[in-house]
């Protein structure tokens, strides 16, 4: 078994669509970045690469490389996914927070969770997704930005995924 823990924040901008979990959510603005800006599949990928020891999300998509401007993340985390998997790893259980005082999104977090369960190949029931705000304090409370952490735990297997 091996454990990793992710982390990412990202600031909130307008004329930006605002995508959490590889999920778009209504809201007057966005997540500004050099791809989607998918705060809570970041530090998802943050935590699944550092727990296989294979760096972080800036070695294996960094934000100066045009190939991944506006890059759909959960895409990106497919590739993590197939990365993992190559070092005869996969997904146990993975529990993540998001911090946003606005807007809610325990709706949306249902459909979150099967996005990501989709894209790492594993059982939904695997996967927990939270919300919480920051009680307005901090950048979060004042709507400036959102942040989120990830903590991942992988299991080998001895065969390999098809």
């Amino acid at each position: 078994m091996k454990i990793g823990i992710g982390f990412d924040v990202h600031r909130m901008e307008k004329n930006r669509k605002l995508i959490l979990g590889g999920v778009t959510i209504p809201h007057e603005k966005g997540l500004a970045g050099h791809s989607d800006a998918d705060v809570l599949v970041h530090a998802i990928m943050d935590a699944l690469l550092g727990a296989a020891g294979l760096g972080d999300i800036g070695h294996h998509f960094p934000d100066q490389d045009e190939a991944y401007k506006n890059a759909d993340s959960i895409k990106l985390m497919k590739h993590v996914n197939n990365l993992i998997n190559q070092r005869s790893l996969m997904v146990s259980n993975l529990d993540a927070v998001v911090m946003a005082q606005n807007p809610k999104l325990a709706p949306h977090l249902p459909m979150m969770a099967k996005r990501i369960g989709e894209a790492l190949e594993t059982d939904v029931n695997s996967i927990n997704i939270k919300a919480t705000t920051t009680e307005k304090l901090g950048f979060v409370g004042r709507e400036e930005g959102m942040a989120a952490q990830a903590v991942v735990l992988l299991k080998e297997f001895d065969t390999p995924l098809s």
